[in-house]
């Protein structure tokens, strides 16, 4: 993340961020993104498979199926009352 972080960019990829770490060690690394995003007006195109993570961490969502945008919208409003079928299962599955 340092080396990241050292040439103050406006936007990170974060390609799933999380995997393979503990519970306890995500939540760390959620909270350290959190607070870049704040202090230095960060922006993140976070690409995860962890619904944990996007509620922790998104304020706008695209899911994909197959490559192709089947839902988008504000966080709250997709994660709580997604429309397309496949948004449902990913969210049922959680």
């Amino acid at each position: 993340m340092a080396r990241a972080l050292i040439v103050e960019p406006q936007l990170l990829v974060l390609d799933e961020p999380t995997s393979a770490l503990d519970v306890t060690i995500q939540k760390q690394v959620l909270a350290l993104l959190q607070k870049f995003q704040r202090e230095r007006g960060l922006s993140y195109l976070l690409i995860t498979h962890d619904v944990d993570v996007v509620r922790a961490m998104a304020h706008e969502v695209i899911v994909l199926k197959d490559g192709a945008v089947v839902e988008a919208g504000p966080a709250g409003q997709v994660l709580t009352a997604a429309q397309h079928p496949y948004t449902q299962k990913l969210l049922a599955a959680a």
